[in-house]
């Protein structure tokens, strides 16, 4: 196999497993909060405890995938524009 048909191999597979990821689960843990909801703060004795609230998941802790998001403004788009 060339170099190149591998790479093109490698990359739909990685393409195609993203997919199958995002249909089977659009939402992923937060980013900022791994998937809390808040911020952890550590008291003065080093014990965890809870901060604020997260403004970027509205404190559920998921966030919509990339992935899911592109495909949402597509299908959005489409029924927009055949109206």
């Amino acid at each position: 196999m060339t170099p190149a048909l591998l790479a093109i191999t490698c990359l739909l597979a990685v393409t195609l497993g993203y997919i199958a990821k995002c249909m089977a689960s659009p939402f992923g843990d937060c980013r900022k909060c791994r998937g809390l909801g808040y911020a952890l703060k550590t008291d003065r004795k080093g014990r965890p405890k809870r901060g604020k609230d997260c403004h970027r998941c509205q404190t559920t802790g998921k966030r919509i995938r990339v992935g899911r998001w592109l495909y949402n403004r597509a299908t959005a788009t489409y029924r927009a524009g055949t109206r």
